[in-house]
């Protein structure tokens, strides 16, 4: 069975070995995503019951997922936005457990996840804005989600990119290509993530500890 698993990831061929290993990044990172929303629904119900409830993940002034959660940012179409990630996120499990089967879905179908991926980061992006300046307090499994959705975002649009499935002209195609190829798109997830831990220390210090 290990040998198996092993033969799986390591596969003589290059591009079956690579789209193998992009899905099984979108699968955990979706996966991640799930279970954050899960546990902010949960929490959702928790402070509908009793706005006093003490949370698990409220450890500080800072830290502290009620404080978010009890703002009207919480529920910007009326209801959780953990709600949504409930909604989204299967959407791109199901994709990746398919690609690790080696199902090739449409061009079209994929185009449609490559957006639903760019309007999470987008999201993603404007709710930790949110937190940090407006609220400024932190929820951890929302920064859970901010992170696999950048993670993801970039897993998936590599996929698409090789794939051709992005109806891009043949000119930033190729561009797109030869960036992915140098890995520079590995850099950007990755600073990404960089700058988002910037931020977060140089607003709020030796506060996130105190």
């Amino acid at each position: 069975m290990f040998n198996k698993i092993i033969n799986f990831f390591t596969h003589k061929e290059q591009k079956l070995r690579r789209n193998r290993w992009m899905f099984v990044i979108i699968l955990v990172t979706a996966l991640l995503g799930l279970l954050a929303a899960f546990v902010l629904s949960i929490d959702a119900f928790e402070l509908l019951k009793n706005p006093n409830a003490q949370l698990s993940c409220s450890i500080n002034a800072i830290i502290n997922c009620a404080t978010v959660a009890k703002t009207s940012y919480a529920t910007l179409l009326g209801f959780p936005n953990s709600y949504i990630g409930m909604m989204v996120e299967p959407v791109f499990v199901v994709v990746a457990i398919a690609g690790l089967y080696g199902v090739k879905f449409p061009r079209q179908f994929m185009f449609v996840v490559q957006a639903l991926a760019f309007f999470s980061l987008v999201f993603a992006f404007y709710l930790f804005h949110v937190s940090v300046i407006i609220i400024q307090a932190l929820c951890p499994w929302c920064l859970l989600v901010d992170v696999s959705t950048i993670v993801m975002f970039f897993a998936l649009t590599r996929y698409n990119v090789i794939e051709d499935n992005l109806y891009l002209s043949k000119k930033i195609a190729d561009s797109a290509k030869s960036f992915i190829q140098k890995d520079y798109d590995k850099l950007a997830a990755v600073l990404l993530i960089v700058v988002g831990i910037a931020i977060i220390v140089v607003k709020f210090g030796n506060g996130l500890f105190a």
